[in-house]
């Protein structure tokens, strides 16, 4: 089987859309049962579990940085991917090879033969990561949940270390009582012979996480915490506070106030997972080595071209105020936005501070789930008179390089989906 084949068997499976409103009735089973016929490759392996609102990727990949920085054979699984389904799959920050991963949804073909039921996509895209990491013998895994939790297809097996980032307004309708529910979900993938460590410091919400009974709970502001986060050349730069030891001269190459945070936690969680106070070299060269594609990554400058994958209402926010702090605009801002269809467009749109762009381009990306950017462009024309409408993301960078001056700032956001089609355009033309 060849890569294209394997998209190609991919693209015959469903992917569910698991929200908090669609949860009743599900379960891990088909999952259990996959996994049980492929020989279980997720038992071969220790894990640490990701999940949160926001935050989770860049958490992830600290952590995988901390723990190769170590002299581990990390495994690395996130979603969604930019450019590359392969950028799912990483060992010690290479992606799993087209042949390799082709071979293994072979692997993965063969074996739905024996089942009554078919897969998920997102499903034998886990069981291929999970494979691939117990073939290659990795030291531990780093598992980023796909949505919300407790019935993703990650939460598999027993992972030493679970991560809970935060829990904010995604996959909600927002009715009563959603913050809570949302929590209960996420809370799913800690268990009783594990460690947590948790990023929400909403005190009406520890109960739920409690509950769960894991054998010791670090807390962020208790047990780790970042001391100081300044604003530096090409990211931040950093004090943390472990559980065990303060971590001064950090560098983070990476834009946000809140990546400070997410690097706390990630330390948390190495230093969880190893059981001892990790070496300050370590800790500062993995710190160092992070680079996470389409989060705050600038393409070029002249104009100052930048794609974020905020994607929910609290991403928008953190994506403006990273953009007013780190990138401050001497000229316009052009801003290219493209969502998927559940967002609320207004609101989305509010968060990222739409109002004060002297353009907005209303884009979308080549997937089912993509507003149509008529619908988006509806939203933002109550906001601005400054709206135009180009449905092919190339198209839309075009016009946006056209219009904008040495000194302006273009930001392309709304979806990974379509950051990855506006990086993918802006290489296509500039490599």
């Amino acid at each position: 089987m060849l890569i294209n084949e394997a998209l190609e068997y991919l693209d015959l499976h469903i992917n569910r859309r698991l929200t908090l409103e669609k949860i009743d009735g599900l379960s891990l089973s088909q999952m259990k049962i996959l996994l049980e016929t492929i020989g279980n490759p997720h038992e071969d392996f220790p894990t640490i579990h990701i999940t949160g609102t926001n935050g989770k990727g860049s958490t992830a990949t600290m952590v995988a940085e901390l723990l190769s920085a170590l002299g581990l054979s990390v495994g690395l699984y996130g979603s969604p991917h930019v450019t590359s389904i392969t950028e799912r799959i990483q060992i010690n920050g290479e992606p799993i090879t087209e042949e390799e991963f082709a071979e293994n949804a072979e692997v993965l073909s063969i074996a739905e033969q024996h089942l009554d039921f078919s897969p998920s996509w997102f499903e034998l895209v886990t069981a291929i990561a999970f494979r691939y990491f117990a073939d290659a013998a990795v030291d531990v895994a780093v598992i980023e949940v796909g949505m919300l939790g407790r019935f993703d297809a990650t939460n598999i097996g027993n992972p030493r270390v679970s991560v809970i980032t935060n829990v904010d307004y995604d996959h909600t309708d927002g009715a009563k009582g959603w913050r809570e529910k949302i929590a209960r979900e996420k809370a799913g993938i800690i268990r009783q012979d594990g460690i947590l460590c948790l990023g929400e410091v909403d005190e009406d919400l520890e109960t739920i996480f409690t509950d769960e009974n894991p054998k010791k709970i670090y807390r962020r502001d208790q047990d780790f915490s970042v001391l100081s986060n300044e604003l530096a050349v090409g990211g931040r730069h950093l004090t943390l506070q472990s559980q065990s030891q303060k971590y001064e001269d950090i560098y983070l190459p990476l834009h946000g106030e809140h990546q400070g945070r997410n690097a706390a936690i990630a330390l948390s969680a190495a230093e969880a997972f190893v059981g001892i106070t990790l070496p300050h070299d370590v800790v500062r060269g993995g710190f160092e080595n992070v680079s996470i594609v389409g989060r705050f990554e600038v393409l070029s400058s002249n104009p100052l071209l930048v794609i974020d994958g905020a994607h929910n209402p609290p991403g928008a926010e953190a994506a403006a105020q990273t953009l007013k702090r780190s990138f401050p605009v001497d000229g316009k801002l052009v801003l290219i936005v493209g969502m998927t269809e559940e967002k609320n467009a207004e609101w989305m749109l509010d968060c990222l501070e739409a109002d004060e762009a002297q353009l907005i381009i209303c884009t979308e990306a080549a997937t089912p789930r993509s507003m149509p950017a008529e619908d988006l462009a509806a939203a933002a024309e109550k906001i601005s008179s400054m709206v135009e409408i180009r449905t092919d993301p190339k198209d839309a960078l075009e016009l946006a390089l056209s219009k904008a001056e040495p000194d302006d700032v273009i930001l392309g956001t709304g979806s990974l989906y379509v950051v990855g089609a506006l990086r993918d355009a802006y290489f296509s033309n500039h490599s």
